[in-house]
This record gives C-alpha cells, sequence and structure tokens, in this order.
C-alpha cells in the first residue's frame, strides 16, 4: 500500500514538473503579462509539486517509524525467535560470501 502511495505521488510530481517545464519554455517565448501569467501558473504548478513531496516524505517517514515500532514489539515479545532469524540470516550471508 505505501509503495503505491509512493509510486502514485511520484508520478503525480514528474507530470507536474513537466507541466512545470511546458509552462516555463511557453513563457519564454512570450512577453509582458502573457509571460507573466504563464511564469506565475508555472511556479504554482511547482509549488504543488513540492507539497505533494513533502506529503510523501511525511507519509514514508511515518510508516518507517510504525514498521520499526512493530519489529521492536515483535523482537520483545519474541527474543529467541529473533535471534534465531538472525543467526540464520547472517549464516546464508556468511554462505553466499563464502562462495565467492
Amino acid at each position: 500500500m505505501l509503495e503505491q502511495n509512493i509510486s502514485t505521488v511520484n508520478n503525480d510530481v514528474k507530470t507536474l514538473v513537466k507541466d512545470a517545464q511546458a509552462l516555463f519554455t511557453a513563457a519564454t517565448a512570450l512577453t509582458g503579462e502573457k509571460a507573466d501569467e504563464l511564469r506565475g501558473r508555472g511556479m504554482r504548478v511547482l509549488d504543488t509539486a513540492l507539497a505533494k513531496a513533502h506529503e510523501a516524505q511525511i507519509s514514508a517517514v511515518a510508516a518507517t517509524k510504525e514498521a520499526a515500532q512493530h519489529a521492536d514489539e515483535y523482537v520483545k515479545e519474541n527474543p529467541w525467535r529473533s535471534i534465531a532469524a538472525a543467526a540464520g540470516i547472517g549464516l546464508l550471508i556468511g554462505v553466499i560470501i563464502g562462495r565467492k
């Protein structure tokens, strides 16, 4: 779910930045009031993109903190399972590294 939200926000930000670039490109060919209007629209689009990126960052940080909290609770409730899992992963990594 989090990965889907991040992907959606990432696509939205890319689209907004492309739109802003197109507006700025069009504004360079114009002068006067039209150019100012296009530059203003471009700045609003970029501000929107930055706001969405900031929201995605906040969401990712919150999800990471929640995952860390759940992992901490699991380790406290199941210390021997956690030790066994860590030892198994360490053994697997050691075997993979030893083969090379």
